[in-house]
């Protein structure tokens, strides 16, 4: 049982700014509805998240009125979806603070994200004896391409772990770094445990050795400001449906140099500029990397759901998602027989934890039944359970749609789950 508050760095810091809440949860229809009689409360936004009328209405208006490929027509629909297609792209652009477009490759979310550099980047430059560098918290989507591509080329793993805390053991990271690290690839922000990790301190750490970084942004974009170019990392992974954008939809952030002399990931229409048995020529940049045709709905609603964050602005949401963390630890850490995992001094709104002698999936289901949503398994981090000795934990995960109200009903429903199993 925990008996004093975790540590929570900024998490305990001034309250947010007012804003008005119920006016943000108007802009969600989902949220308006009941679940076994009971209002909805979602708690599963690490999963994915809800989307504004801003996103569903932008996409509803591609398809009422401008639905055409992009880049290859000269017809009046193919110009108006090609040009908020592109827009998008500039979009995003700007919000993680690109260099240039041609550094924005869109793809169908982080995972297409991560193989995409695992296969064009780092599979023709490894051999047998080179190293790969991962962490112990990483999604499966941040080791299992790093393991295909060191059985394809006889490069191997090597794992900085994490302590009690749920944070990188930090002391170590230097002397997992050899001669023949080849690339350190890791996540912004746990998605099983919340922790935010120094990543400005490990690419400093990183490219003082000349080794390149990727950092997996799937659940840092929608709650912190990324600005690349500040953090001079190599590559930066993200999926729209994490930020209130569609799903199958993501991003692949490169620095120009590296991704002119990446290879195609995939071979088909667009990326292209000549065709002939003999050879082909590749497009330019990022038309290189997008094969076929994509998912252009999805794009145009990302660009309203950049929009949504811009208007609320990243650093609200990120104190007031601070303000219902630190109630919520407040709540967890006096509840009976209730244990933490991950209580890192720096995190996003994630409270992981699990019950004295109830299965996690028995907690989620009987929460269900109370109208509330969260998410319980392994969240795609077993490495993560293994080095907590559990077998899975019940995730509640916060957004700005969320309130204190909410985290209340989370916990009386908790004490539901407790009194069912005593």
């Amino acid at each position: 049982m925990n008996r004093a508050i975790p540590s929570a760095g900024e998490n305990l810091a001034a309250p947010a700014p007012s804003f008005d809440i119920d006016r943000i949860r108007s802009q969600f229809p989902i949220l308006d509805q009941l679940v076994h009689g009971f209002p909805l409360v979602y708690f599963d936004n690490a999963a994915t998240t809800q989307k504004p009328l801003s996103v569903i209405e932008a996409i509803d208006h591609y398809y009422r009125h401008d639905n055409a490929n992009v880049h290859r027509g000269v017809h009046s629909l193919s110009e108006r979806a090609t040009e908020a297609y592109e827009a998008a792209r500039i979009a995003v652009k700007e919000f993680i603070n690109a260099d240039s477009t041609r550094e924005i490759i869109f793809v169908r979310g982080t995972t297409e994200a991560i193989n995409l550099v695992a296969q064009s980047y780092a599979r023709p430059k490894l051999g047998k004896g080179d190293e790969i560098l991962i962490s112990q918290m990483e999604h499966h989507s941040n080791i299992v391409p790093w393991q295909l591509v060191c059985e394809q080329t006889g490069a191997s793993l090597k794992v900085i772990p994490i302590d009690s805390k749920g944070q990188l053991c930090l002391d170590q990271v230097e002397s997992l770094i050899s001669a023949r690290t080849r690339l350190l690839a890791i996540t912004h922000v746990s998605n099983a445990l919340g922790t935010i990790n120094p990543v400005a301190q490990l690419v400093e750490l990183a490219h003082a050795r000349s080794i390149p970084v990727l950092l997996d942004g799937a659940q840092a974009t929608a709650h912190l400001s990324v600005d690349v170019q500040a953090l001079d990392v190599d590559f930066y992974a993200f999926s729209a449906h994490k930020m209130y954008g569609p799903t199958g939809v993501g991003v692949l952030y490169g620095k120009q140099q590296l991704l002119e002399a990446m290879p195609p990931y995939q071979g088909g229409g667009d990326m292209i500029s000549m065709v002939k048995f003999d050879k082909t020529l590749y497009n330019d940049l990022p038309y290189k990397f997008e094969a076929g045709t994509p998912n252009i709905a999805g794009v145009i609603g990302f660009a309203a759901a950049l929009r949504h964050l811009d208007e609320i602005g990243l650093d609200t949401i990120r104190q007031y998602e601070n303000k219902l963390l630190s109630y919520g630890l407040t709540r967890a850490v006096a509840f009976p027989g209730l244990r933490l995992i991950g209580t890192a001094a720096h995190k996003v709104g994630i409270l992981s934890f699990v019950l004295d002698d109830v299965h996690p999936h028995d907690v989620g289901t009987i929460l269900d039944r109370q109208g509330i949503a969260v998410r319980t398994g392994h969240h795609c981090s077993m490495p993560i359970m293994d080095h907590f000795k559990v077998p899975a934990t019940v995730r509640a995960s916060f957004a700005i749609y969320n309130t204190v109200d909410e985290v209340d009903r989370l916990f009386e429903a908790l004490d539901r789950v407790r009194k069912v199993f005593s």
